[in-house]
């Protein structure tokens, strides 16, 4: 009986929208911006056939009427009229039975912010947060979060929370590089801005872009066919797949028995695996694993310590941790907590020569492991201080069954289907758009890739809308340059390609703001504000300078390479006290690259090695951390690294294949 009382109310749950009278999408809310100039989409539910109402009522403006029936499956839509900018407004959706109104709706300026963790990142994880936050009184820009979903269809409604007004008690909350983009706008323009955040961290360009995308495109065909039916479906697939990864790589899981001798410093780890730390473990180690896994190394005390306390440091850690040091346990964080690691190991724990750190890690949910810089894993005392990032030995304990099983990635289109598609065809400016990272192993396959995504959402909302990005910021993900190959600037070349390609599209180049240890650099009061030049030219047709020098062409002159430029603005300037340019190299057809010396000629850069008699070609800034690349016009805006040669890179080979 009381299965069948959960069914009946489970089933009144599915069918509310049928019996409830007038209601609206999530994206419609009290304190929501409308886009201007272009007319107005208003849509949602109700009971087939009935009248609805749409009104919007200006306490100053004169305001409109609109007036459509539920088609049969209950759906409805109304346009109303071009406004300009302005506000507040009252909306009044009135039905049969009910009537919708929502308040502080202003008419601006509607922006979308997309991408992975670099658009999510918050504004109170920005830099100098405490006094952005404090200083955030910006009613008329309002910010509205989507939330996490995936779907393996294409969903009428989004989850997401109400719009919020910037304010101190609420901006800390928003996209940092949204906000500081909305703000840069705003004190030019003075209209209001919305910003609708639908963004996933470490998420692909592929879960983003639609199912028919994705068909369009031959190389995503395997993909397709492969889509499973159900999640459900999708998630066996990921547990069958993890458990036998979990087998393959240490045969199994361990007994309780086993994993009592994991802290012991003679404890025997020969047989376990190694990963370089710090580090995301379901990352690096195994994809989407949940659970508990120890890590394991050893360290050297100088004799001139023993006797004396030290001071591990191991940076921050997701989720909890238990930490031993030659099988003492020295400290535990239990919750989770965004502070970092820091215990101190007493004289009696430690002795000169060989010390062995055990640290247990249990991952509650989503991404575990170590998450801080390599320069916060260390020992010390004083001015002494012993490195502990780079090689540790790791083995799983436990593995968790949860809904990582499915996640944002594992197919084509499950972002777009719950996080894109329900906001079609809400009336936007345009997009801005922070991703790549997670893509930078495929960065060939991204210049079709990225592109495609363009054009599915311009062909979706029906308008070929601007479309402003991010390229990737300086971070040294795997030690690449040009000699050993870097992904990294594959992806930013794909990038950049992007935007010689597609129209009223615009790249922030960010390198000399990025940081090498860490893949989210704090400054995204730079980045909005780059990518504000771009809509201020593009969009708003205002005469600023909104691109850095870009490469246009070479010339040889004997021993030397002479690199002209496009968008140099008022002219090259180099950002070094003493004036040198760096991250030039230079290279012949034995494609062994030097490191050049390079100065500025009039508007034209000229680059040479008197290690390289016969030059082919120049790279600028190619590495994964390319921040000390300098060149710049004298409007401040970085060059956009490049290449003067088509030499095949290391990531030509690699296409998305389905789990």
């Amino acid at each position: 009986m009381s299965f069948r009382i959960l069914l009946f109310f489970m089933c009144l749950l599915n069918v509310s929208h049928l019996v409830a009278g007038v209601h609206l999408p999530k994206i419609f809310a009290s304190h929501m911006v409308l886009q201007r100039n272009k007319p107005i989409p208003i849509w949602g539910w109700a009971d087939a056939g009935e009248k609805v109402t749409v009104a919007l009522k200006g306490f100053i403006a004169k305001g409109q009427e609109k007036t459509t029936k539920a088609s049969k499956d209950g759906k409805w839509m109304i346009y109303l009229d071009v406004e300009k900018a302005g506000g507040p407004y009252q909306l009044v959706i009135k039905g049969k039975n009910n009537t919708v109104i929502l308040d502080d709706v202003l008419i601006g300026e509607v922006w979308i912010c997309s991408g992975q963790s670099n658009m999510g990142m918050r504004v109170e994880e920005s830099a100098n947060a405490g006094e952005e936050i404090v200083a955030a009184h910006y009613p008329q820009i309002r910010h509205f979060k989507v939330a996490w979903n995936i779907s393996l269809t294409p969903e009428d409604d989004l989850q997401g929370e109400d719009w919020k007004v910037t304010t101190p008690e609420n901006v800390g909350k928003f996209t940092a590089a949204g906000y500081y983009f909305a703000r840069s706008l705003y004190e030019k323009l003075g209209v209001p801005i919305g910003l609708i955040n639908s963004s996933w961290g470490g998420t692909m360009v592929e879960t983003w872009m639609s199912k028919d995308a994705m068909q369009s495109f031959n190389e995503f065909s395997e993909v397709v066919k492969a889509m499973p039916a159900s999640m459900h479906a999708l998630g066996d697939k990921r547990r069958t797949k993890l458990a036998n990864a979990i087998n393959d790589l240490q045969g199994g899981l361990p007994s309780t028995a086993e994993v009592q001798s994991w802290s012991a410093a003679s404890f025997d780890d020969s047989n376990w695996k190694t990963i370089g730390l710090p580090d995301y473990f379901d990352r690096k180690a195994l994809g989407y694993l949940d659970g508990a896994v120890w890590f394991r190394r050893e360290f050297i005390l100088p004799d001139s310590l023993s006797g004396m306390s030290m001071v591990l440091s191991l940076g921050t850690i997701d989720d909890i941790d238990i930490t031993y040091v030659n099988g003492v346990k020295v400290g535990s964080t239990p919750t989770k907590t965004s502070t970092g690691r820091t215990y101190i190991l007493d004289p009696s724990q430690l002795h000169a020569g060989k010390n062995f750190i055990a640290v247990r890690i249990e991952d509650l949910g989503d991404r575990g492991g170590f998450t801080g810089k390599p320069s916060d894993m260390k020992i010390s005392r004083d001015a002494y201080e012993q490195p502990l990032s780079g090689t540790w030995k790791f083995r799983i304990e436990t593995s968790v069954d949860n809904n990582q099983f499915v996640g944002p990635n594992e197919t084509g289109a499950l972002l777009y289907n719950a996080m894109i598609a329900p906001l079609i065809p809400y009336a936007i400016r345009g997009v801005i758009w922070y991703q790549g990272e997670y893509n930078a192993g495929r960065a060939y396959q991204y210049r079709k890739s990225f592109p495609l995504l363009i054009s599915d959402w311009r062909s979706h909302w029906k308008e070929e809308f601007p479309f402003l990005f991010v390229q990737l910021a300086s971070y040294n993900d795997n030690n690449g340059s040009s000699n050993k190959g870097s992904a990294w600037a594959e992806l930013r070349e794909a990038q950049a390609l992007t935007e010689q390609l597609m129209p009223q599209t615009g790249m922030a180049v960010i390198h000399d703001i990025g940081d090498p240890e860490n893949i989210h650099p704090a400054n995204k009061q730079e980045v909005g504000r780059r990518l504000s030049l771009h809509a201020l030219r593009i969009v708003y047709g205002q005469e600023v300078v909104s691109r850095g020098p870009q490469f246009e062409s070479m010339q040889k002159e004997g021993n030397k390479i002479v690199i002209s430029f496009s968008n140099t603005g008022s002219g090259l300037t180099v950002h070094d006290k003493y004036g040198y340019l760096h991250g030039f190299e230079i290279a012949g057809a034995d494609k062994k690259f030097y490191w050049a010396k390079a100065e500025i000629r009039d508007s034209k850069v000229v680059v040479w090695s008197d290690r390289v008699s016969e030059p082919v070609t120049v790279h600028y800034g190619w590495a994964d951390d390319n921040m000390e690349a300098n060149l710049f016009n004298k409007e401040g805006l970085p060059a956009a690294p490049f290449r003067t040669d088509i030499w095949k890179g290391i990531t030509e080979e690699a296409t998305f294949k389905p789990y």
